[in-house]
């Protein structure tokens, strides 16, 4: 695996980028345009690693997409189009892809295998599989069904109404899009909300999404029609760039077009919780999405506690509030996160673990962890990834408060969600 350098001993963040956009709306937006009638343009879409498995994955299935850049075309086939592959699907590092196309293929009468690489072969998958069996599919898998490669024989489903002991967008939206091939309806209660990208992009295909309390329904037998998606900048990647402006002294970062799904915006509750100087502008919705521009300042923080319900809403962030956590005063505690070790890593120990290489005070708990607030300059080390992109992004924007050099093993991860990190980051130095 290849390490790089890392820029160290930043004076300043200064300039206005454009975020990449949202992952998880991206994903969506092939997956909806491809089981659509008719023909759907998407424009900010993002070209990771992980969406571009989610494109191959639809044109094995049969499915035109034509892609230039963060432009797509897809010629959508309906349900009844999409046709049994004659290899195997390759789902890369993407959880997303491989849960929500599990739901999808289940009510489709093909026979298709998936596979993903050694991070996703570790990712339990009974989560789906298990609602999905009670619905009728045939699926099997390692340890029955719980890992990957995944065999799915899709036939006839049955709606049924399933309480989801975890709070997990893509355990809600693999049940939703087997439900819109299922008899009957289908639906999802979950212990606290999580994102609800899928819902929103449903009705913006036409479907309809009927939406009481903590639980989401869906009737079969509905059809999606193409449209044209405008993709916002992902929340989880402008994090790392708010964490960034907010510990970097002499800072003031100007964050474009970002996605504000309130599902997706615990970030900026703690950001204000912890005394950060955040403007929010521009405000306005595209796509049944909210959009804003966000500046961040070099700001004067303090330690809280963060759990509960926020958890769904920052899971993906917590690896760079733990780094926000460090700059401030006295303590941080971050609790009810148990869904961080099933993620690309355990982000509790590798988290943890990196961090402390940095001179952090930092130690992992049974659901989380608690950071010890010092304000002072981290030192330096050699750092690793572990294949998760967000710790390689949260290893980046600390090596800019450390003050010795800081190595990066296997920053090729990163290029899962923001492919662009490195270029962004280094024209907000330029600036300075």
């Amino acid at each position: 695996m290849d390490s790089i350098k890392l820029r160290t001993n930043i004076t300043g963040l200064n300039g206005s980028i454009d975020i990449p956009g949202d992952k998880s709306i991206s994903h969506r937006s092939i997956m909806l345009g491809a089981i659509a009638e008719g023909k759907t343009v998407v424009d900010n879409f993002l070209p990771g690693d992980d969406c571009l498995s989610t494109i191959s994955c639809f044109q094995k299935l049969g499915v035109k997409i034509t892609q230039d850049k963060d432009h797509v075309v897809i010629e959508g086939v309906g349900f009844e189009g999409l046709r049994e592959p004659d290899v195997v699907l390759d789902t890369g590092n993407s959880g997303t892809t491989t849960r929500l196309m599990v739901g999808l293929l289940s009510g489709i009468p093909i026979h298709t295998c998936m596979i993903g690489d050694e991070s996703i072969a570790k990712r339990p998958m009974k989560r789906v599989t298990a609602p999905l069996r009670q619905m009728g599919a045939k699926i099997d898998g390692r340890e029955d069904g719980n890992f990957t490669p995944l065999s799915i024989r899709g036939g006839e489903l049955q709606g049924i109404d399933y309480v989801s002991p975890v709070a997990s967008a893509q355990v809600k939206s693999s049940i939703l899009l087997a439900g819109l091939n299922a008899k009957g309806t289908t639906s999802v209660t979950e212990p606290h909300k999580s994102r609800d990208h899928t819902e929103r992009m449903l009705r913006a295909y036409g479907c309809d999404v009927e939406e009481e309390g903590l639980t989401v329904k869906v009737k079969g037998g509905q059809k999606l029609i193409g449209t044209n998606i405008q993709v916002p900048g992902d929340i989880s990647s402008a994090a790392f760039f708010l964490v960034a402006g907010a510990i970097v002294p002499n800072s003031r970062i100007t964050l474009k077009n970002v996605g504000m799904n309130p599902t997706r915006t615990g970030i900026i509750d703690v950001l204000v919780s912890m005394g950060a100087r955040l403007e929010i502008e521009n405000e306005r919705v595209e796509n049944n999405e909210p959009i804003a521009d966000l500046t961040i300042q070099t700001s004067e923080l303090r330690g809280i506690e963060i759990g509960g319900d926020l958890i769904p809403r920052l899971i993906d962030e917590i690896p760079v509030i733990a780094l926000l956590a460090t700059q401030a005063e006295g303590k941080t505690i971050i609790k009810d996160a148990e869904e961080l070790k099933v993620k690309e890593t355990n982000r509790i120990d590798t988290v943890v673990g990196e961090l402390s290489k940095l001179g952090a005070s930092i130690e992992p708990t049974e659901d989380g962890m608690i950071i010890s607030g010092e304000k002072k300059q981290l030192t330096g080390g050699h750092v690793h990834s572990h294949g998760d992109h967000r710790i390689g992004m949260m290893l980046a924007v600390a090596a800019c408060i450390a003050g010795d050099d800081v190595s990066l093993e296997d920053y090729d991860s990163i290029k899962v969600s923001y492919p662009s990190f490195f270029e962004h980051l280094d024209l907000l130095i330029k600036e300075d």
